[in-house]
């Protein structure tokens, strides 16, 4: 597909929107509601129970966008829907200075979620495709960087605005929302006319081939499904098994969360570029491997200067996986804009639902053993150790047509002459 020359821009200006959408609807939208829940109860706005209740609401939100994410995609064009996605989560951040009621916060952290998952499906179809071949790996990663600022910025910038008071703080988290919608509403690239038109006229020549190669996406999908449920322990309880865990107390624990946030920021570049050079499938194992052994750390550690040093490397986990796992996808569906589209949707539905499921069960688990931190983080070694195992059958398992040297191509990670983000169908394609 060629961009028309009125709308050609600079990379920088569709990685700059990309990173933006982002920040605004996963980064921000989603942990914006952790820092602030001491504040919430605090402040008497709502009562733990309610706290509690609501927390949940972004996550179901998110997929409920995941699933509509094609559908609205396809009806709008993606630089539509990631603008009005953009400005739904500004509108659900500025809506939540109003303390209404419950059901009103429910319904915009519900709006919240929807807009982050529909940007999460959407934002790398709209931006990669227009991006030079050699480089994807790493330009996945600026594009989803704005989720690991946005984890930065709830530890560093919430604690600022809450100085002015809590309504303040989500004023002004609104107003560098709409902010950066503003400044990434003309940066998104367009489809050339033409194209549009041949896209909606065009009669597919038979039906898709039904490959083989989907049982290695579905033993893919596992190994993430498994990877996003490691992620969530330390997610979640970090900052308390340093506050209360190592008895480090609640400053302590912040400046970890922050450390968190600088490794969330580093992540989606360092992975990037890991991927550039080795491939997805070999960067997403090396990933694994060393998710494996920080893990397996943080359940021995004790002194604080080490936790401090492993919260770098464990904050890298969430954003980092998120592009190295989209290229991934590419490598293992048909060299189809529309099925990689739709199997990226899938990775994203897959990916909030065990994160939420996950996340009940961890908290579940974290009651039942008395607050047991250690577990959880061990608990979170062995879901990684089992997704090493399905990475092992998919690459063992047959290639899309049948031929185990495809399985090879893939391995080797992207061809600079197919582009960064379709390696294995077009190398399956040419033979």
């Amino acid at each position: 597909m060629t961009i028309s020359p009125a709308r050609q821009l600079p990379p920088w200006r569709a990685i700059s929107a990309g990173a933006s959408a982002s920040f605004v609807g996963i980064g921000l939208a989603r942990f914006v509601y952790t820092p602030l829940l001491p504040e919430l109860i605090r402040d008497h706005w709502f009562s733990q129970t309610a706290v509690a209740y609501l927390g949940a609401a972004n996550l179901a939100g998110y997929l409920m966008g995941a699933l509509a994410a094609r559908p609205v995609g396809r009806r709008l064009g993606d630089p539509r829907a990631l603008r009005w996605s953009m400005v739904l989560a500004t509108l659900s951040i500025l809506a939540c200075c109003v303390p209404v009621s419950v059901a009103w916060f429910f319904l915009w952290r519900l709006a919240s979620g929807l807009a982050g998952g529909v940007i999460m499906v959407r934002v790398a179809g709209a931006v990669l495709p227009y991006l030079p071949d050699r480089r994807r790996g790493l330009a996945g990663g600026a594009v989803f960087i704005g989720l690991g600022l946005g984890i930065a910025a709830t530890g560093t910038l919430i604690p600022l605005l809450l100085e002015r008071g809590l309504r303040a703080t989500w004023i002004g988290l609104a107003v560098l929302c709409a902010v950066l919608t503003a400044l990434s509403w003309r940066g998104w690239p367009t489809p050339a006319r033409t194209d549009l038109v041949a896209s909606r006229t065009a009669r597919p020549q038979g039906p898709a081939p039904k490959e083989r190669g989907s049982l290695k996406l579905n033993l893919a999908l596992g190994e993430y499904a498994l990877l996003c449920v490691s992620l969530v322990p330390a997610m979640e309880f970090l900052v308390d098994f340093v506050s209360r865990g190592l008895g480090q107390g609640s400053g302590r624990g912040s400046l970890v969360w922050i450390v968190y946030g600088l490794g969330a920021i580093l992540g989606p570049t360092a992975y990037g570029l890991l991927a550039d050079r080795v491939g997805y499938a070999v960067a997403l194992r090396i990933a694994a491997a060393v998710q494996v052994t920080v893990l397996g750390a943080l359940c021995t550690v004790h002194g604080l200067l080490v936790t401090v040093l492993l919260s770098v490397v464990i904050g890298s986990f969430p954003s980092g996986i998120v592009p190295v796992f989209l290229g991934r996808v590419h490598q293992l569906v048909p060299d189809r804009p529309e099925s990689r589209a739709a199997a990226w949707g899938k990775a994203t539905i897959v990916s909030a639902l065990f994160l939420a499921l996950s996340s009940y069960g961890f908290s579940y688990l974290f009651d039942r053993s008395g607050g047991n931190h250690r577990l959880l983080f061990a608990i979170a070694v062995g879901a990684v150790v089992v997704g090493l195992l399905v990475d092992l059958a998919c690459h063992l398992a047959p290639s899309g047509r049948g031929r185990r040297s495809g399985s090879s191509a893939e391995e080797r990670g992207p061809n600079p002459g197919a582009g960064g983000c379709s390696v294995s169908g077009q190398a399956t394609q040419s033979r």
